[in-house]
Order: C-alpha cells, then structure tokens, then sequence
C-alpha cells in the first residue's frame, strides 16, 4: 500500500474517530454544561490521558515501533515475535502496578493538576480519577497491539479503535446520566465509567486481528518469563530509547499539567473552556499530524536500517508538502471562523453564549501554531525512525522553558486564551528546530519546486481566508436557530474546500502529482 493510501486510511477513520469524538463532546455540553464539576471531570480524565500519552502513546511507541520495524527488516519474523512477546510481558507488569500506585495516590495527582479547584470539586475528581486510573492499563496495551499492526501494515483497526471509546462515553451520557440522577448520583461520575469502558472495548477489538495474524502477545506470568523478558536485548533496547523519550513526552505532558494548573486558578469554567478548544484544535492535528505519523514512522525506520538514505528523505518531503497543502487552510479557518465552528457544536442545552466566545476566544490562536503543531508529527520521525530520540527531547525542554515564560507574559491580560497562544508560538519553535536540525545533518534534502510550492499554497489559502472572514462577520451566529446555524457551516465548509483545492489548482498545484508521490 502506498504511502497516500495508507495516510488515507488512518485520515479517514481518524476523521471517523474526531466525528464521534465531537459528537460526544456536544452531547457532554447539552447534559453537563460547565460547572467546577465538569471542570473536575476534565482533570480527572485528565490524568489517565497524561500518563497515556507519556508511557503508551508517547514515549513507548516512539521507542517500540523503531525497534519494531528495524528489528523485522534486520532479523525477520521469528525475532520479532520473540521481541513481541518479552515486551508485552514487561509492559503488562509495569502497567499493573501503576494502576495500583495510581489510585492510592489520586488525591496527590488531582492535586497537582488542578490545585485551585474548588473543595466539592476537587473531592469529584478525585472518585472518579479513581475509578479512571485502570484505563491506562487498556491503552498500554492498546499501544502495544497498535504498533505490531502498524508496523504489519495493517493500519485500519489501530486508526478505528477509538471510536470505541466515544461511543462508549456517548452512551453513558445518554443513558448512564439519567440513570445516575435518579440514584441520587453526581450525574457526571457516569462518564468515568463509560471511560473504562471504552478502554476495555478498545482492547478487545484489537486481539483478534493479532490472533488472525499469529502476532498475539504471550505475556508471561512465571518470575521466569517476567525475569527473561527483562533481559531481551529488544526490551533493553526500547527501555534505553524510553528514557530520553520519556523526558521528551514528559515535558509536552508537563507544559499541559502546567497550564491545567494555571487554568483552575483562573475564572470558574476556563479548564472546560480550553478542553473544547483542544477538541477542535485536536480535529485538524490528529487527522493529518498523527495520520501521517504513524504511517512514516515504520517506513522511515525500514528505510534507516536498509541504508536508503534518498527513500528516507523522499518520505520527509512528501509529508511536509502535505503538511502545509492541508494544515495551513485548517490554521487559517482557526483564526478567521472559530466562534461559528464552536457554535455549530456546542451552543445547545447548557453551554451557553459566553462559554462559545471563551471556548473560540482560546481556539483562534491555535490557529497561530497548528502549522507547527502538525509539522511535528512528520518531523520528530525523522529522528525516531533513526533510533535518534535525545535530539527532540533536548528540543522539548528548551521549547517548554520558553513556552512557560509566555505565559507569564500573556496570561495577566488574555487570560486561559493565553495558554493556546504560549502552546502555539512554541510548536513554530519546536517544528522550526527540528527541521534545520534534519537539514544540518543531511537526514532530509529538499526537493525542487518548494518556492513555488509555498507561494501557490499561500495564493490559495489567502482566498480561502478572505472568504471564511467574510463569512464569520456576516452572520449572528449565537442569534441564529439551531438547525439554520448547522446548515449554514456545513454550506460554508464544503464551499471552503471546493473554493480551497479549486484555487490551489487554478494557481499551479498539481495535487493527483502530490498523491501518486507517496
């Protein structure tokens, strides 16, 4: 499968993943609105999802699948399975225990991150980071299972699974918050549930496909499985990968718990506020950001340990040109069309017209970094795939010192929009670092045509903007009916596209060319 294809596949049922995820998210606003409660469920969903994004997500992937790849095309199958089988015992023993620790410990870890929430609320998000810690058991494992599949080619289930996990959570606000409410329950301890369940679900739908394949983990149970599977040279190989990774994904989850913190001690409903910026930020980021990631990073790994030096820097400019083909136009619908975008999605039930111009108050400067924000996910591979993890780590922590003294810069007089703001300016940063860095050891080599390139795509994203401008002012979007305001973005999103890809070809861009590319 080529490369398109296969960023295809994962933008697709990405997109599919982002859909559901919106639609859990609207229904969330309709049921919760914002409250210190909501705020509290925020930090507790938080956590899980900070600790996996550090140890599945983050910096076990980026140490695993380079392993992974590298090992199957030096040593073949049979040592990959080999490899397969002593990861997912460690992997299976550390995650236990940190589940256990995580739980005995929810009181310091909700207290961490949200130290200026208010008692009623603080106490609610400490139950339900409790009862949310087992999740990133499930999401370990998920990782792991994504990575075999992944490296496999199989790129559909891995990009799929999450679905599972919104459903799961829609579900338990649709039916699970009445249902508690009649208990005489908080309503929203339902969604800590729906959580674990979703993490569950999404592990179930992922051991098949390896057992189909003859790829399912054997985890060990005996002291002498655990102790042989220490020893592999494949895990000390990852675990040695892990520490620099682990500083490096350690330091974007720390600018996070950060900013969490800075949040909770500013007007009541900021940490909710940001959270549905980060949902539609998020939208755009994962579904060509992490897409093609998670497609260049085996094949770029592939390529390093086959000594393909001109494939590896071919793949590097295919998913930068479509980094700024696609993630500029997005950037710039942030900047000119946030308050529509999160009308048309939130504005129901409880989430009232203030909580819209806060939420796109915050969203329209990730507009300001979503280039950057995106460019990483293609760049940081370039050095993973090459086993090279300190590089962007050492990156990462001159990036969070920067981005921190933003905030202190911006916070007094924007506020919880400062954050995004401070977030975006060090993703430029952090992109910009890492791509003179490739071309300074000649890892990636440019190929012609890149002045041209950026001047047609700048034409046409200016043309988009003008219009997305226009759109934004000319109608009252918090005063129009429900179903009126729906119809109108969904006319003016498809009108974007249409007007986007029709000036970026009417303006030299031959985009069939940049597909049969890749």
């Amino acid at each position: 499968m080529s490369l398109f294809k296969s960023a295809s596949t994962v933008s697709l049922l990405t997109l599919l993943s982002r859909i559901t995820g919106l639609a859990r998210d609207l229904l969330m606003a309709y049921v919760f609105g914002v409250s210190g409660l909501t705020d509290a469920f925020n930090v507790a969903f938080r956590i899980p999802n900070l600790l996996r994004r550090l140890f599945a997500e983050g910096a076990f992937s980026q140490a695993f699948v380079p392993v992974l790849a590298t090992t199957r095309a030096r040593d073949g199958d049979e040592s990959t399975r080999a490899l397969i089988d002593a990861v997912a015992t460690v992997l299976a023993w550390i995650v236990l225990l940190a589940s256990v620790v995580g739980v005995a410990m929810a009181p310091a870890f909700v207290w961490a991150l949200a130290s200026g929430l208010d008692p009623h609320s603080f106490d609610a998000g400490v139950v339900m980071t409790r009862w949310m810690f087992p999740y990133i058991a499930c999401m370990s494992l998920v990782a792991l299972s994504a990575g075999v599949l992944n490296t496999w080619r199989h790129f559909a289930v891995p990009a799929a699974t999450p679905v599972l996990l919104n459903i799961a959570m829609i579900l338990a606000a649709w039916l699970g918050a009445p249902w508690f409410e009649r208990l005489g329950l908080e309503p929203i301890y339902v969604m800590a549930l729906g959580v674990m369940a979703g993490g569950i679900l999404q592990l179930a739908f992922q051991l098949p496909v390896l057992w189909r394949l003859g790829l399912l983990p054997r985890i060990g149970l005996a002291p002498a499985r655990i102790r042989a599977g220490w020893r592999h040279p494949g895990v000390q190989q990852v675990l040695t990968l892990m520490l620099p990774a682990l500083l490096g994904v350690g330091v974007a989850q720390l600018s996070l718990l950060i900013n969490t913190q800075i949040a909770s001690w500013l007007a009541v409903g900021s940490v909710t506020w940001l959270f549905y910026a980060d949902r539609l930020m998020e939208f755009p980021a994962a579904l060509l950001g992490v897409a093609l990631g998670v497609v260049l990073t085996p094949r770029l790994a592939g390529a390093h340990a086959s000594g393909d030096k001109a494939a590896y820097s071919q793949m590097l400019d295919w998913g930068l040109r479509l980094v700024l083909l696609l993630a500029l136009p997005c950037a710039v619908a942030l900047l000119t069309f946030a308050e529509p975008l999160i009308a048309v999605l939130f504005h129901y039930g409880r989430f009232s017209g203030s909580d819209v111009e806060r939420s796109a108050f915050a969203l329209t400067f990730y507009g300001i970094g979503l280039l950057g924000l995106v460019a990483v996910k293609v760049l940081a591979p370039g050095y993973y795939a090459s086993l090279d993890i300190r590089t962007p780590v050492k990156i990462a922590v001159v990036v969070l010192i920067v981005t921190q003294m933003f905030n202190v810069i911006f916070v007094p007089f924007l506020q919880h929009a400062a954050l995004t703001l401070s977030i975006s300016l060090g993703a430029l940063i952090n992109a910009t670092w890492l791509l003179l860095g490739l071309l300074k050891r000649g890892s990636y080599r440019p190929g012609s045509g890149w002045r041209a390139f950026i001047v047609r795509v700048l034409l046409a994203t200016a043309v988009l903007g003008l219009f997305l401008a226009w759109a934004n002012h000319h109608f009252d979007w918090l005063a129009l009916p429900a179903a009126q305001r729906v119809g109108l973005v969904a006319l003016i999103v498809a009108a974007s596209g249409l007007l986007y890809f029709g000036s970026a070809a009417l303006f030299g861009i031959r985009l069939r060319q940049l597909v049969q590319r890749g």
